[in-house]
Formats: structure tokens, sequence, C-alpha cells
């Protein structure tokens, strides 16, 4: 295990936090970030480089430089920086929320340079990504074998799948998070209902009940159980829902592919819907993902989310026809 490396662009929470988990694990890691690394990540043995153009130097090949860069534009900039820089063989993993499509087309204009690419979904939050993440990753089966040495690694136990080829790392991340966002839905309705009945409920014990056996114990549980206890309640979270739209992305495929899916589509409307005036519900959504994915409380301004080159029915015309739905076998 010592011998292994690996680079890291952009350390920020996500990209931060794998990092101090892998230099702990011993592993050697090369970083950049474009406001230079923090005190910590320095102090814990991070090799930081001030450009892109240092990782060529400071790694041997075959190469592994991870991507933490919010979708859209800067991770097309990113990689083909890299891709200028790199040698035949290197591999770079995109482990950001890009759209499953972009990362079909960034695999295609990188195999044409020599350079491997792997689109690697990561779940698990800031949290995760400190203690032990979820990988899913695409890609060609030598370029992901020698990504995986790396990822299982950096993941809790079982926790990664070769998903497929090109772009299914990032297209099971995108279904991944509409599930997250029915999931938390379910939840913030169910606060609405314990707080709303005509009698005192002892809303803090019901959830530090269901975190024990019931059948709805999960990690949101937890997170909804330590942040009302935190914060008192629910009456001072702000209910302004913002989010970086992916998943409207998954709304958007499911109709061109005629894939109902009312419960994840619904659960967008509601985000929405949480911005016109204060509802108990939006407060539990947005403390849960205050809790897994440090989102601020309130309005903020989020990063623009963009489809790089075209939409994504131009190109999946074949494996998905007209009628958005796979022929069956004769």
């Amino acid at each position: 295990m010592n011998n292994l490396e690996l680079g890291v662009i952009w350390l920020g929470r996500m990209g931060g936090n794998l990092s101090l988990q892998a230099i702990e694990k011993g592993l050697r890691v090369v970083g950049y970030t474009s406001n230079g690394a923090s005190a910590e990540l320095l102090a814990a043995g991070l090799e930081e480089v001030t450009a892109i153009e240092g990782f060529k130097e400071k790694l041997r090949a075959p190469r592994v430089i991870l991507l933490y860069i919010p979708a859209g534009p800067a991770v097309d900039e990113a990689i083909d920086a890299l891709a200028a820089e790199l040698e035949e063989g290197d591999i770079i993993a995109d482990g950001g929320n890009s759209y499953w499509g972009d990362s079909i087309r960034r695999h295609g204009r990188m195999a044409a340079r020599g350079i491997r690419f792997v689109d690697l979904g990561t779940s698990g939050g800031i949290d995760g990504a400190r203690h032990g993440a979820c990988f899913m990753a695409g890609g060609s089966d030598d370029a992901v074998k020698v990504v995986e040495e790396l990822a299982t690694r950096l993941a809790v136990p079982g926790g990664f799948v070769y998903a497929g080829p090109a772009g299914m790392g990032h297209y099971v991340k995108l279904v991944h998070n509409g599930i997250e966002f029915g999931m938390l839905q379910a939840i913030g309705e169910g606060m609405e209902f314990l707080e709303y009945y005509k009698d005192q409920i002892d809303v803090q014990g019901v959830l530090k009940c269901w975190r024990n056996g019931s059948v709805i114990r999960s990690w949101l549980i937890d997170l909804m159980e330590k942040e009302y206890r935190d914060n008192n309640g629910l009456g001072n979270i702000p209910t302004y829902i913002e989010d970086t739209g992916e998943v409207n992305w998954l709304v958007a495929d499911a109709l061109r592919m005629e894939i109902p899916i009312p419960v994840i589509a619904q659960s967008v409307m509601q985000l929405f819907a949480s911005r016109d005036e204060k509802k108990s519900w939006a407060g539990a959504i947005e403390t849960m993902r205050h809790g897994f994915g440090g989102h601020p409380f309130g309005h903020y301004e989020p990063a623009k989310l963009e489809r790089i080159e075209g939409r994504v029915g131009e190109i999946y015309k074949e494996p998905f026809p007209a009628t958005g739905k796979k022929k069956k076998a004769a």
C-alpha cells in the first residue's frame, strides 16, 4: 500500500477530505487547487503542485488523477489541460457529479489522445470522503482495475462497484441522487405530520426510537435526529431549499426514455415549492442536506450546471429508440 499514489484536483470539501483520508491510510497524495492547499492538508503530508503541469513530474506512470470539480465547463477545461501534459495510458477519474452523457463524450475525447478516463460517481458526503466513501465506476476494464485498487482503500467495505462501460458510473450516481431526493421528501413530509399533530409529540424521542430497529432506520434518519437535537427543532431552520439542479437531468432523461418516476419528479417539484413559504418539511430536508453534504441553509447562488457538448438524445438514438423503450427480444 505504501507504493500507492494519486493526484487530486480541487481540494475542497470532497477532494480535500478524501485526500486527508488517503494520506492517513498511507497513500501518497499530490494535489492542486486554484486557491492553494489548506494548512491542514499540507501538515498532513499533501504534496502540493501550483499548476496542473506539475502532476507529470510528481507522479509515476501510469498516473491516476481524481477530479472533484463542480459539473460544467470547468471539468472539460481541467481534463483538456491534463491531457496536454500526461502520457499515454495515464488515467483521469472524474469523481464529481457530472452528467453521464458528458462523461461518455469525455471518454471518447480522451481515448483519442491516449488518455484513459473513468467516471467515478462518489457518494457519502463530506463524512464519507473523510472516513470512507461509496464509489461507482464507469470505463474500460483496464482503467477501472487501476482506479479500483485506490478507491477500495478509500471506500467503506463493499462500497465500490464497477457499474459498466463509459458513463455508467455517473449514470448510476444520478439515479442514486434521484432516490435520495425521494427519500428526503418522504422524511420531510413525515416530520410535517409529527410537528403539527394536535397534541405535542416528543419528536426528538420518536426520531431516536426510529434510529433503532425501525424499518426506516437509515443514515438520513440519523442525520435528522442529530440536527433536530442540535438545533432544538426545526423552528430556526430556513425553508428555502437550494440545489445544484442535477436531479433535473434524471427527470429529463425519464421523459425521453418514457420511464415513469413520479416520486422523484414530484420531489423536485416540491423542492421548488419550498421557496414560496415556510414549511416544516422543507426545513427538515434542509437539515438533512446540511448534515450529509454541508449544503448551506437558506438561499445561495449554486454553480450553474450545463451539458457540455449537446443533448444526450442526439447521441443515444440507438440504445434508446424514439419510443424511449428498449426493444424486447423476439
